[in-house]
């Protein structure tokens, strides 16, 4: 609100305060029609033109100014920073006069504020204003969750008088109070009979016990964080505590700003103008976030962290989120992850800093449930182990915001490493995601040098890639030729487990048994006459990749011929010599145009192994 709008503001206040001094004048003019005001009363701009008798009779605060001015028999009095202005003196006034009105919800906290401000009490006269008003928020207001709200929502100029006063204290412990008694009531309400006829609680019916939710979403933050703080004391459930901290967010968060809208245009509003009551909302309700995992959405707990980094609020705060989102990572999806970053305008496009933070507490998580068990559940082999459960999952997470984030021009290589190698190497059985993501970064950051491109390539382990993945790995001529040379190395280790498995071994052992081998496993549900007729499909199609391959292989040895020559023409013999030694090593198979066998013999076998396994040592 600008200087104009409060000015006319207060203006109207003035217009309307001097509106009613009138006809207060003109009310008590009726009833002391023959005695003349002897007393002028002014608050908060407000002129009353009373009478002494009355007011002494009920205030002890007037009663002891007109005392203190007796010789100068004052007519004049102001009363400064009286709780509620105006419209609270008209009520205290109307009572020292006898007039009645009614106290409801709306004004009952303004009559105990005012009442203490004039030291309308028992001291001085009987039943007096503050003994009504007091009787009123005990018996009526504290009894009704929904009247404790509203006078609650009066409260918040009335502070801090209301709360010396303990209107604010007693409001709170009664809504609190009144929700635990609506849940419990609920709850037994849910309460039926089995067919085994043992008694237990129907979750799938409608909870009637949190209709309070919306009643608490209009008060100030300070008070609502009051609110729920109590309800936590008095045991209220998590999950209702939850859905409330969603509900208020929403409310408050949504009503300027679009925080929940990462491509928004309106963030750029949000940063450029006011943000202190939202930041001090996400603060407030990160702080009363309940301790139980699930007890509100983890996409709600991302809104939060987008909104924690946009206002730029506490570290603390944002590390609470990222600890709590780590803990259930396994839950979260690709579009909660892509957390923009808007604080630099040469940074990337998202936040990967804090992705890597969660990531990290949900390493850090994992260990400390493994250290609990007093063993590791990736030692056996259960598939259904939670932990190792959500460690795939995440995993597959990873993969897929590294493919997301790769073709940012801005990110650059440690930040992507860090964030593809901060999961235990047991987290990915296959890395046909991990090899998707690293080239889609090679492709889009073709500048790299060939140091950066094997560092980049030794991320992947070539024995967990798929049939498809290994075939495409094999053609790609973004890795390093080492890593090729690795690839085919275990693609022809594949083909030979294949095809020994596929002429009938009788107990068949594949030295890598993380490659998936489609032919080693045969359906039971088949004939034997279709299981022939497979194998041998099977067998063409494998002689065909096989006779590929080697193709391929030529080709790498007519390329290294090339390369070799052109080295000796510019008289690099040092570093020709250097290279011919690691790409000579390619001449593994021994495939010439004098050995054009199909199938290789069980000794060229371990030769080439022993070749290439000191080949794929070197590259490391």
């Amino acid at each position: 609100m600008d200087l104009s709008d409060k000015q006319q503001q207060q203006l109207s206040l003035a217009k309307c305060a001097r509106q009613r001094c009138n006809e207060w004048f003109v009310f008590c003019s009726g009833i002391f029609r023959d005695v003349p005001s002897d007393i002028t009363i002014e608050v908060s701009g407000g002129t009353f033109s009373l009478h002494k008798f009355p007011l002494v009779s009920r205030s002890g605060r007037i009663r002891k100014l007109v005392a203190e001015h007796r010789d100068s028999d004052i007519s004049r009095v102001e009363l400064l920073n009286l709780p509620g202005g105006a419209e609270a003196f008209e009520l205290a006034a109307k009572f020292c006069y006898g007039i009645n009105f009614e106290i409801t919800s709306m004004n009952v906290a303004q009559l105990c504020c005012v009442s203490d401000y004039l030291e309308m009490t028992e001291e001085f006269s009987k039943d007096n204003l503050g003994s009504r008003a007091e009787e009123y928020l005990e018996s009526i207001v504290c009894k009704n969750l929904e009247m404790c709200v509203e006078v609650l929502q009066q409260c918040e100029n009335l502070l801090p008088l209301a709360d010396e006063l303990r209107v604010v204290s007693r409001c709170i412990d009664a809504i609190a109070s009144k929700a635990c008694a609506e849940q419990i009531a609920s709850s037994f309400s849910r309460l039926e009979y089995s067919s085994s006829g043992r008694l237990h609680m129907n979750r799938q019916a409608k909870s009637e016990g949190d209709w309070w939710i919306e009643d608490l979403s209009v008060l100030r933050v300070d008070l609502y964080q009051k609110v729920i703080t109590a309800m936590k004391c008095r045991g209220v459930r998590p999950e209702s505590i939850g859905a409330s901290l969603v509900n208020y967010a929403q409310k408050e968060l949504t009503k300027k700003s679009s925080l929940w809208n990462p491509s928004s245009q309106a963030k750029v509003d949000l940063l450029s103008g006011s943000n202190g009551h939202e930041k001090l909302v996400v603060e407030t309700i990160v702080s009363l976030l309940p301790i139980e995992k699930l007890a509100v959405p983890i996409t709600f707990l991302f809104g939060l962290l987008r909104s924690a980094v946009m206002l730029d609020c506490t570290i603390s705060c944002r590390l609470d989120l990222e600890r709590r989102i780590g803990s259930q990572l396994d839950i979260a999806t690709l579009d909660d992850l892509l957390i923009p970053s808007f604080r630099h305008a040469g940074d990337t496009l998202f936040d990967v800093d804090t992705v890597h933070r969660i990531l990290v507490n949900f390493s850090q998580q994992d260990d400390s449930e493994d250290d609990m068990d007093d063993a590791s559940v990736f030692e056996s082999d259960s598939p259904h182990s939670p932990s190792q459960t959500a460690l795939f999952k995440v995993a597959k997470l990873v993969d897929n915001y590294l493919a997301e984030i790769a073709p940012d021009a801005n990110l650059k290589l440690p930040k992507f490493m860090v964030i593809a190698d901060v999961l235990p190497t047991h987290a990915r059985t296959v890395h046909d995601g991990l090899y998707r993501a690293i080239d889609i970064y090679l492709k889009a950051h073709q500048n790299l040098s060939e140091l950066d491109r094997k560092k980049l390539s030794k991320l992947i382990d070539f024995q967990k890639l798929s049939q498809e993945a290994g075939a495409h790995a094999a053609q790609n001529e973004r890795l390093p030729l080492q890593s090729i040379v690795q690839v085919l190395y275990f693609e022809q280790i594949r083909l030979r487990n294949s095809l020994s498995c596929s002429y009938g071994d009788d107990d068949p052992k594949p030295t890598h048994q993380s490659w998936r081998i489609s032919s080693g496993a045969l359906s039971a549900a088949m004939s034997p006459r279709d299981n022939y007729a497979s194998l041998r499909r099977e067998n063409r199609e494998l002689k065909l990749e096989l006779a590929r391959l080697r193709m391929r292989l030529n080709d790498l040895e007519k390329e290294h011929v090339c390369m070799k020559r052109d080295m000796e023409k510019s008289n690099s013999r040092k570093f020709m010599s250097s290279f011919s030694k690691k790409i000579g090593k390619l001449s593994f198979f021994g495939h010439s145009s004098s050995r054009g066998s199909s199938s290789p013999s069980k000794h060229s076998h371990r030769t080439d192994s022993k070749v290439i396994e000191r080949t794929c040592a070197s590259t490391e």
